[in-house]
């Protein structure tokens, strides 16, 4: 029996669960391989919560980094839309048009978000068009698992169902007077079912392409009971390949961040070595009370430049942290 169910209407939004933090989400990224600039896009329903999470971050050529993160009211799980952000299946599994339309912050030092509440009272507003259309480069992975004893990708009280896929991505960027084509590769993902961002550790998630041909992902995750896994996928002439192993080394700033990564993975092909460096971060966070304490993740967004072989590419180095004592724990893991 397959571990995993996918389905053309998967693609769609799924029945509102009576989880009080059912989430439904659509991520994707996309990254212009001249230019060096793109960024990702979020939405993620929590209707029963009645708002929506809108995230966009847009990193731009010259260094400036153009975001919003909001919290849009909606009464319902019956599409992906609120907040500007627009998100249309033009082919199930293969076509994606995504549309975003409002106001960003523009950070030329995006270390002032450690202080959301400062550097978006303090940064500048401007338009934003993101237009893009974005297709398929690699099959589908994940899905719905199919058993009680199926593991999933992030874990079953954290997107229990999640599919993911390497895509083209084409259109636009526009920032007030300020516009840029991108053609270029990028990621995306869908995933349902309860959601809290604590109930994870701490997790590195790695995404990039080198093309239409080759790309990865890959994910070092540790649960609250300190188990780490490493699961992910390697892209090689367009098809998935499982990692069997996977070796991660980081080499850290003095606000312990990521700045380069070195990855050894292994699949049936063979061993691959990869390496990293962070173009630009953006340092994020999620908070949320428990029993009347806060509890804080820290979310480090990097945009990176992948070497492997001969080849460069770009993607996304997203490295998760519970906060104790005002520190990320996974470091320096």
């Amino acid at each position: 029996m397959a571990d995993f169910r996918l389905e053309p209407k998967d693609e769609y939004p799924h029945p509102l669960e009576a989880a009080e933090n059912f989430n439904e989400s659509v991520y994707c990224n996309g990254f212009d391989p001249d230019l060096a600039f793109g960024g990702w896009l979020r939405l993620g329903n929590r209707a029963n919560e009645g708002h929506a999470e809108l995230s966009v971050c847009l990193y731009l050529p010259d260094g400036r980094i153009a975001c919003r993160f909001d919290r849009p009211a909606i009464d319902g799980n019956d599409g992906f839309e609120a907040g500007g952000f627009h998100y249309r299946v033009e082919t199930p599994l293969a076509e994606i048009a995504l549309r975003y339309q409002g106001e960003v912050f523009v950070l030329d030092d995006p270390t002032g978000l450690d202080d959301p509440a400062k550097a978006f009272a303090m940064a500048p507003r401007q338009d934003c068009l993101v237009d893009w259309r974005i297709s398929g480069t690699s099959p589908l992975h994940g899905g719905e698992p199919t058993r009680d004893d199926v593991q999933t990708m992030y874990g079953r009280d954290f997107s229990r169902n999640h599919f993911n896929q390497h895509t083209a991505v084409r259109g636009l960027i526009r920032v007030g007077d300020e516009q840029w084509p991108l053609d270029g590769f990028g990621w995306r993902d869908h995933s349902w079912g309860p959601r809290y961002w604590q109930n994870i550790r701490f997790y590195r998630l790695l995404l990039g392409n080198f093309g239409p041909d080759a790309g990865f992902m890959l994910l070092k995750i540790t649960d609250p009971g300190g188990r780490t896994r490493r699961v992910g996928v390697f892209q090689r002439d367009g098809e998935y390949q499982e990692i069997r192993d996977l070796d991660l080394l980081t080499e850290w700033t003095g606000r312990r961040e990521q700045r380069r990564i070195e990855l050894a993975l292994r699949t049936a092909g063979g061993v691959e070595r990869i390496s990293g460096e962070v173009v630009n971060l953006a340092p994020l966070r999620n908070r949320r009370r428990v029993e009347g304490r806060e509890m804080r993740t820290r979310i480090a967004e990097g945009f990176t430049r992948w070497t492997w072989r001969e080849r460069t590419g770009f993607g996304m180095s997203e490295y998760l942290d519970l906060v104790e004592d005002g520190q990320p724990i996974g470091y320096p893991g």
